[in-house]
């Protein structure tokens, strides 16, 4: 079986969810394709050649795009409707990969709430077009059948590299030292919007004595919001911006308390590794999150300001809360191991293959 596993400007994705879910998907797949022996075979890319030589090939009868039994698409794009269009004209099974909603469109740069409505519709018809729509959780369910989506919609976990994440401890010390950080660490992990709960983050740290982090990139460009303008140009004294950071691990070495008051998500690939790490982990209670976390369980759960600052301060209070919560939430994370994502991609491949035969 052949899957062609894509995802449009892999460079522009690189540093967003999207990106980290599709090399996700491809690490489950290329491990299952090694212990299968030849059973699957994996492709990224749909374009034999450059696409300069499509009109060479559209004239001289060679294929455009290349070979597969079944097509997974991650993102949105033309590419991804080129696809969509040459799996149904072919009649070839088609997944399509629920990433991006309306929902959590919103709020993430300058103009993008106003963009949000235009862009369900489209997005209605899209995934339309598959035999099977993935996507991370019941909740994002709930919001593609609200548009309606007229196509199957099933629910899996983006899954955590457990893997990609080893060794994590060791960047400790360095990434501290270097950004001259002492006692407690509350951090955050991913590109800073607004939705993310950048202003939230940003007040808790003017009322809390704590060093706060924000590891992941922003603009300051004309796309970025108001939020994410002042906050990042003028932050609190006790707040540091890192930007981009090469090694992931750093920040997961670094933090001692995740801290995600983010307003909207389809699950949180984030909070996946951060409890990879042990990190006890400090959330929004957002409906979403109930379907993988138990509030004083693996986690604690806030709705207001006032509830995370006392979360934060119960914390820092208690190591052996933060050890416990943190050996429980890396027990959740290992429910999200990537040889779980890549059984159940493989199973539902050759499903949907047999569909069509």
């Amino acid at each position: 079986m052949r899957v062609l596993n894509y995802l449009e400007w892999p460079s522009l994705f690189a540093r967003s969810g999207i990106g980290t879910a599709t090399d996700q998907q491809r690490a489950a797949l290329e491990r299952l394709a090694d212990e299968r022996d030849r059973e699957l075979e994996l492709v990224t890319d749909p374009w034999p050649d450059t696409l300069r030589t499509i009109p060479e090939r559209v004239v001289d009868g060679t294929p455009v795009i290349a070979d597969y039994d079944v097509a997974h698409c991650n993102g949105i794009g033309p590419g991804s409707v080129a696809v969509a269009r040459h799996a149904n004209r072919t009649g070839r099974p088609l997944l399509l990969h629920a990433h991006v909603t309306r929902e959590d469109f919103r709020d993430s740069f300058r103009g993008s709430n106003r963009l949000a409505e235009p862009l369900g519709r489209y997005l209605r018809w899209f995934y339309s077009q598959a035999d099977l729509v993935y996507c991370p959780s019941e909740q994002t369910k709930r919001h593609l059948e609200s548009y309606p989506v007229d196509a199957p919609v099933e629910p899996i976990t983006n899954g955590v590299g457990l893997a990609s994440l080893e060794g994590y401890e060791r960047f400790r010390d360095p990434v501290r030292d270097r950004l001259d950080l002492e006692g407690l660490v509350v951090f955050a992990v991913g590109n800073v919007f607004e939705r993310k709960g950048l202003s939230t983050f940003c007040r808790l740290a003017r009322r809390t004595p704590y060093e706060f982090v924000w590891f992941g990139p922003y603009d300051r460009g004309p796309h970025a919001s108001r939020a994410v303008t002042r906050w990042t140009g003028d932050p609190p004294t006790n707040v540091t911006f890192t930007g981009w950071i090469e090694d992931k691990r750093g920040a997961f070495g670094a933090g001692d308390v995740f801290c995600f008051p983010t307003h909207a998500e389809n699950q949180g690939i984030a909070v996946l590794e951060a409890m990879a790490c042990e990190k006890p982990v400090v959330l929004r209670d957002l409906p979403v999150f109930d379907e993988f976390y138990t509030d004083g369980v693996d986690c604690l759960k806030c709705d207001t300001e006032r509830e995370f600052r006392r979360a934060l301060d119960r914390l820092a209070r208690d190591p052996a809360l933060r050890r416990r919560l943190g050996e429980r939430a890396r027990e959740t994370a290992k429910a999200h191991g990537l040889e779980r994502v890549g059984t159940r991609l493989y199973r539902r491949y050759r499903r949907l293959c047999d569909q069509y035969r």
